[in-house]
Protein backbone atom coordinates (compact mmCIF):
# COMPACT_ATOMS: atom_id res chain seq x y z
CA UNK A 1 0.00 0.00 0.00
CA UNK A 2 0.59 3.41 -0.93
CA UNK A 3 0.70 6.06 2.12
CA UNK A 4 1.03 9.96 1.46
CA UNK A 5 1.26 11.49 4.56
CA UNK A 6 0.51 15.24 5.47
CA UNK A 7 2.34 16.05 2.26
CA UNK A 8 3.10 19.91 2.25
CA UNK A 9 5.80 21.01 -0.89
CA UNK A 10 6.95 24.81 -1.15
CA UNK A 11 8.87 26.43 -4.36
CA UNK A 12 11.09 29.40 -2.89
CA UNK A 13 13.28 30.08 -6.41
CA UNK A 14 11.11 33.07 -6.67
CA UNK A 15 10.20 36.27 -4.88
CA UNK A 16 7.06 34.79 -3.75
CA UNK A 17 7.09 31.64 -2.27
CA UNK A 18 4.85 28.97 -4.38
CA UNK A 19 3.20 26.52 -1.69
CA UNK A 20 2.67 23.95 -4.52
CA UNK A 21 0.90 21.21 -2.04
CA UNK A 22 -0.56 21.43 1.56
CA UNK A 23 -1.19 19.09 3.78
CA UNK A 24 -1.95 16.30 1.28
CA UNK A 25 -2.56 12.56 2.86
CA UNK A 26 -4.21 9.39 1.06
CA UNK A 27 -3.51 5.95 1.19
CA UNK A 28 -3.78 3.61 -2.41
CA UNK A 29 -4.48 -0.30 -2.12
CA UNK A 30 -2.14 -2.59 -3.76
CA UNK A 31 -3.26 -3.55 -7.24
CA UNK A 32 -5.85 -0.43 -8.08
CA UNK A 33 -5.73 2.18 -10.31
CA UNK A 34 -5.91 5.08 -8.95
CA UNK A 35 -6.79 8.49 -11.11
CA UNK A 36 -5.25 12.00 -9.30
CA UNK A 37 -7.23 14.74 -11.45
CA UNK A 38 -6.38 18.13 -11.36
CA UNK A 39 -5.84 21.50 -13.79
CA UNK A 40 -2.14 22.30 -14.88
CA UNK A 41 -0.82 23.95 -11.21
CA UNK A 42 -3.01 21.82 -9.34
CA UNK A 43 0.77 19.95 -7.94
CA UNK A 44 -0.08 16.35 -9.63
CA UNK A 45 3.54 16.43 -11.02
CA UNK A 46 5.22 17.54 -7.57
CA UNK A 47 3.23 14.80 -6.21
CA UNK A 48 4.17 12.15 -8.32
CA UNK A 49 7.88 13.00 -8.27
CA UNK A 50 7.49 13.09 -4.21
CA UNK A 51 6.03 9.62 -4.93
CA UNK A 52 8.88 8.48 -6.65
CA UNK A 53 11.50 9.78 -4.37
CA UNK A 54 12.95 12.51 -7.19
CA UNK A 55 12.21 15.23 -4.33
CA UNK A 56 11.75 15.77 -0.69
CA UNK A 57 8.82 17.40 0.67
CA UNK A 58 9.17 20.13 3.23
CA UNK A 59 6.97 18.14 5.62
CA UNK A 60 5.24 14.55 5.70
CA UNK A 61 6.38 11.42 3.66
CA UNK A 62 5.87 8.88 1.38
CA UNK A 63 5.83 5.30 2.32
CA UNK A 64 5.19 2.13 0.59
CA UNK A 65 4.49 -0.67 2.44
CA UNK A 66 5.75 1.36 5.47
CA UNK A 67 8.87 2.43 4.33
CA UNK A 68 9.81 5.77 3.33
CA UNK A 69 10.55 6.23 -0.37
CA UNK A 70 12.76 9.13 -0.29
CA UNK A 71 16.61 7.84 -0.47
CA UNK A 72 15.38 4.61 -0.56
CA UNK A 73 17.45 2.54 -3.05
CA UNK A 74 15.48 -0.76 -2.44
CA UNK A 75 11.70 0.81 -2.44
CA UNK A 76 12.86 2.40 -5.65
CA UNK A 77 13.32 -0.62 -7.32
CA UNK A 78 9.63 -1.33 -7.29
CA UNK A 79 8.79 2.42 -8.15
CA UNK A 80 8.53 3.50 -12.28
CA UNK A 81 7.93 6.71 -12.89
CA UNK A 82 6.77 7.91 -16.10
CA UNK A 83 7.39 12.02 -16.62
CA UNK A 84 5.30 14.34 -19.24
CA UNK A 85 8.29 14.77 -20.72
CA UNK A 86 10.09 11.38 -21.66
CA UNK A 87 13.87 11.38 -21.00
CA UNK A 88 15.73 9.39 -23.21
CA UNK A 89 20.08 8.75 -23.30
CA UNK A 90 21.31 11.26 -26.02
CA UNK A 91 20.94 9.43 -29.74
CA UNK A 92 19.63 5.82 -27.67
CA UNK A 93 17.04 3.82 -29.42
CA UNK A 94 14.51 1.60 -27.76
CA UNK A 95 16.52 -2.05 -27.59
CA UNK A 96 19.38 1.05 -26.57
CA UNK A 97 17.57 2.12 -23.64
CA UNK A 98 16.48 -1.56 -23.18
CA UNK A 99 20.30 -2.47 -22.24
CA UNK A 100 20.63 0.53 -20.13
CA UNK A 101 17.39 -0.20 -18.17
CA UNK A 102 18.12 -4.07 -17.34
CA UNK A 103 21.13 -2.62 -15.61
CA UNK A 104 19.70 -0.75 -13.22
CA UNK A 105 15.62 -2.29 -12.86
CA UNK A 106 16.87 -5.80 -11.37
CA UNK A 107 12.92 -7.09 -12.43
CA UNK A 108 13.15 -6.15 -15.69
CA UNK A 109 11.72 -8.70 -18.32
CA UNK A 110 12.90 -9.52 -21.80
CA UNK A 111 10.06 -11.58 -22.44
CA UNK A 112 7.91 -8.54 -21.28
CA UNK A 113 9.82 -6.57 -23.45
CA UNK A 114 9.20 -8.40 -26.41
CA UNK A 115 5.77 -8.94 -25.93
CA UNK A 116 5.07 -5.06 -26.24
CA UNK A 117 7.44 -4.57 -28.63
CA UNK A 118 5.15 -6.59 -31.07
CA UNK A 119 2.16 -5.01 -29.59
CA UNK A 120 2.99 -1.87 -30.29
CA UNK A 121 5.58 -2.38 -33.32
CA UNK A 122 7.99 0.49 -33.32
CA UNK A 123 11.38 0.55 -34.77
CA UNK A 124 13.74 -0.50 -31.64
CA UNK A 125 16.62 0.51 -33.89
CA UNK A 126 15.48 3.86 -34.93
CA UNK A 127 16.96 6.63 -32.67
CA UNK A 128 14.21 7.79 -30.45
CA UNK A 129 14.35 11.20 -30.95
CA UNK A 130 13.65 11.16 -34.49
CA UNK A 131 10.05 9.70 -32.83
CA UNK A 132 6.92 11.94 -32.64
CA UNK A 133 5.92 12.88 -29.15
CA UNK A 134 3.03 10.25 -29.15
CA UNK A 135 6.07 7.14 -30.04
CA UNK A 136 7.99 8.63 -27.53
CA UNK A 137 5.13 8.16 -25.14
CA UNK A 138 4.65 4.63 -26.31
CA UNK A 139 8.78 3.92 -25.96
CA UNK A 140 8.75 4.79 -22.05
CA UNK A 141 4.81 2.96 -21.47
CA UNK A 142 6.92 -0.16 -23.40
CA UNK A 143 10.06 0.51 -21.11
CA UNK A 144 8.16 1.24 -17.71
CA UNK A 145 6.00 -1.87 -18.13
CA UNK A 146 8.70 -4.17 -19.18
CA UNK A 147 11.20 -2.98 -15.99
CA UNK A 148 7.45 -5.02 -13.76
CA UNK A 149 7.47 -2.21 -11.48
CA UNK A 150 5.00 -2.90 -8.21
CA UNK A 151 3.96 0.70 -8.36
CA UNK A 152 3.51 2.53 -12.07
CA UNK A 153 3.42 6.41 -11.78
CA UNK A 154 1.71 8.01 -14.80
CA UNK A 155 2.04 11.70 -15.38
CA UNK A 156 -0.38 12.49 -18.59
CA UNK A 157 0.78 9.61 -20.04
CA UNK A 158 -2.29 9.53 -22.69
CA UNK A 159 -1.15 13.06 -23.78
CA UNK A 160 -0.31 12.90 -27.56
CA UNK A 161 -1.28 9.21 -27.96
CA UNK A 162 -4.08 8.52 -30.64
CA UNK A 163 -7.11 6.89 -29.82
CA UNK A 164 -6.26 3.13 -30.75
CA UNK A 165 -2.86 3.78 -28.79
CA UNK A 166 -5.09 5.36 -25.95
CA UNK A 167 -7.33 2.61 -25.51
CA UNK A 168 -4.20 -0.41 -26.15
CA UNK A 169 -2.24 1.31 -23.17
CA UNK A 170 -5.32 1.86 -20.62
CA UNK A 171 -5.92 -2.11 -22.05
CA UNK A 172 -1.95 -2.90 -20.88
CA UNK A 173 -2.60 -0.98 -17.78
CA UNK A 174 -5.98 -2.98 -17.05
CA UNK A 175 -4.23 -6.34 -17.64
CA UNK A 176 -1.18 -5.36 -15.41
CA UNK A 177 -3.14 -4.28 -12.45
CA UNK A 178 -5.54 -6.93 -12.63
CA UNK A 179 -2.80 -10.09 -13.40
CA UNK A 180 0.12 -8.48 -12.41
CA UNK A 181 -0.35 -6.89 -9.29
CA UNK A 182 0.55 -3.67 -10.39
CA UNK A 183 -0.47 -0.84 -9.02
CA UNK A 184 -1.16 2.73 -11.13
CA UNK A 185 -1.48 5.97 -10.30
CA UNK A 186 -2.34 8.49 -13.71
CA UNK A 187 -2.50 12.13 -13.19
CA UNK A 188 -3.96 14.00 -15.40
CA UNK A 189 -6.29 17.16 -16.57
CA UNK A 190 -8.58 15.15 -18.63
CA UNK A 191 -11.57 13.55 -16.49
CA UNK A 192 -12.68 11.71 -19.52
CA UNK A 193 -9.51 9.78 -20.33
CA UNK A 194 -10.22 8.49 -16.43
CA UNK A 195 -13.72 6.98 -16.57
CA UNK A 196 -13.09 3.72 -18.29
CA UNK A 197 -10.01 2.46 -16.63
CA UNK A 198 -9.55 3.88 -12.63
CA UNK A 199 -11.04 2.52 -9.39
CA UNK A 200 -10.52 5.41 -7.27
CA UNK A 201 -10.33 8.84 -7.81
CA UNK A 202 -9.02 12.20 -6.42
CA UNK A 203 -9.23 15.73 -6.75
CA UNK A 204 -6.42 18.15 -6.43
CA UNK A 205 -6.99 21.64 -6.70
CA UNK A 206 -4.71 24.48 -5.26
CA UNK A 207 -2.70 21.77 -3.73
CA UNK A 208 -5.02 20.63 -1.57
CA UNK A 209 -6.55 17.53 -1.75
CA UNK A 210 -10.52 17.90 -2.08
CA UNK A 211 -12.23 14.51 -2.76
CA UNK A 212 -10.77 10.81 -2.72
CA UNK A 213 -13.31 8.25 -3.62
CA UNK A 214 -13.66 4.75 -4.97
CA UNK A 215 -15.50 5.15 -8.57
CA UNK A 216 -18.42 2.25 -7.02
CA UNK A 217 -19.22 4.21 -3.78
CA UNK A 218 -19.33 7.73 -5.87
CA UNK A 219 -21.85 5.71 -8.30
CA UNK A 220 -23.97 4.06 -5.51
CA UNK A 221 -27.08 5.94 -5.00
CA UNK A 222 -26.80 8.94 -7.51
CA UNK A 223 -29.01 8.54 -10.57
CA UNK A 224 -29.01 10.34 -13.93
CA UNK A 225 -32.96 10.41 -15.07
CA UNK A 226 -35.03 11.54 -18.11
CA UNK A 227 -38.69 11.58 -18.50
CA UNK A 228 -41.66 13.45 -20.46
CA UNK A 229 -43.65 14.75 -18.37
CA UNK A 230 -47.33 16.00 -19.15
CA UNK A 231 -46.99 19.98 -20.63
CA UNK A 232 -47.57 21.53 -17.27
CA UNK A 233 -45.66 19.47 -15.06
CA UNK A 234 -43.83 21.59 -12.72
CA UNK A 235 -39.97 20.77 -10.78
CA UNK A 236 -41.84 21.65 -7.67
CA UNK A 237 -43.35 17.81 -8.04
CA UNK A 238 -40.04 16.38 -7.39
CA UNK A 239 -39.35 18.38 -3.82
CA UNK A 240 -39.70 14.90 -2.07
CA UNK A 241 -36.63 14.45 -4.20
CA UNK A 242 -33.02 15.15 -3.26
CA UNK A 243 -32.46 16.73 -6.57
CA UNK A 244 -28.48 17.93 -7.43
CA UNK A 245 -29.52 19.31 -10.55
CA UNK A 246 -32.16 19.44 -12.66
CA UNK A 247 -32.57 20.54 -16.56
CA UNK A 248 -35.85 21.14 -19.01
CA UNK A 249 -36.32 21.16 -22.68
CA UNK A 250 -40.13 21.46 -23.10
CA UNK A 251 -41.67 18.18 -22.15
CA UNK A 252 -38.35 16.35 -21.36
CA UNK A 253 -36.75 16.45 -17.84
CA UNK A 254 -33.32 15.20 -17.03
CA UNK A 255 -32.02 15.50 -13.35
CA UNK A 256 -29.67 13.79 -11.63
CA UNK A 257 -31.05 12.52 -8.26
CA UNK A 258 -29.79 10.69 -4.96
CA UNK A 259 -31.41 7.75 -3.21
CA UNK A 260 -32.53 4.01 -3.75
CA UNK A 261 -32.72 3.45 -7.51
CA UNK A 262 -36.10 1.25 -6.77
CA UNK A 263 -37.93 4.44 -4.60
CA UNK A 264 -36.81 6.63 -7.66
CA UNK A 265 -38.75 4.62 -9.89
CA UNK A 266 -41.20 3.92 -7.54
CA UNK A 267 -41.99 7.86 -7.51
CA UNK A 268 -41.48 8.80 -11.04
CA UNK A 269 -44.42 5.72 -11.83
CA UNK A 270 -46.64 7.43 -9.66
CA UNK A 271 -46.31 10.89 -11.25
CA UNK A 272 -47.17 9.41 -14.24
CA UNK A 273 -45.14 10.23 -17.09
CA UNK A 274 -45.08 9.46 -20.93
CA UNK A 275 -41.62 7.83 -20.51
CA UNK A 276 -39.05 7.56 -18.16
CA UNK A 277 -35.35 6.05 -17.95
CA UNK A 278 -32.30 6.09 -15.50
CA UNK A 279 -28.97 6.43 -17.38
CA UNK A 280 -25.62 5.66 -16.51
CA UNK A 281 -23.40 8.82 -15.30
CA UNK A 282 -20.30 9.91 -16.68
CA UNK A 283 -17.35 10.47 -14.19
CA UNK A 284 -17.87 14.24 -14.78
CA UNK A 285 -21.14 14.18 -14.04
CA UNK A 286 -20.58 12.68 -10.36
CA UNK A 287 -17.58 14.89 -9.65
CA UNK A 288 -19.94 17.90 -10.92
CA UNK A 289 -22.64 17.06 -8.55
CA UNK A 290 -20.31 15.32 -5.37
CA UNK A 291 -18.41 19.01 -5.72
CA UNK A 292 -21.21 21.26 -6.01
CA UNK A 293 -22.71 19.73 -3.08
CA UNK A 294 -19.68 20.64 -1.27
CA UNK A 295 -19.91 24.06 -1.98
CA UNK A 296 -17.15 23.90 -5.12
CA UNK A 297 -17.84 25.39 -8.62
CA UNK A 298 -16.28 22.38 -10.39
CA UNK A 299 -15.62 24.09 -13.77
CA UNK A 300 -13.40 26.41 -11.72
CA UNK A 301 -11.30 23.42 -10.43
CA UNK A 302 -10.53 21.11 -13.47
CA UNK A 303 -11.24 23.58 -16.71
Amino acid sequence: MISINDITMTYRGSLTPIKSLDRVTAEIKDGSIFGLIGSNGSGKSTLLRIMAGIIEPDTGEVTYDGAPVFENDIAKQDIVYLSDEQYFLPGSSINEMKNFYKTVRTGFSEENFKKLRDIFKLDCDRKISTFSKGMKKQASVMLGIASRPKYLLCDETFDGLDPVVRQLVKRILAEESADGGMTTIIASHNLREMEDICDTVALLHKGELLFERELDDMKLGLHKVQAVFREDFSADELKSLKILSFERRGSLVTFIARGERSEIEDFLRAKSPTFFELLPLTLEEIFISEMEEKGYDFSKLVY
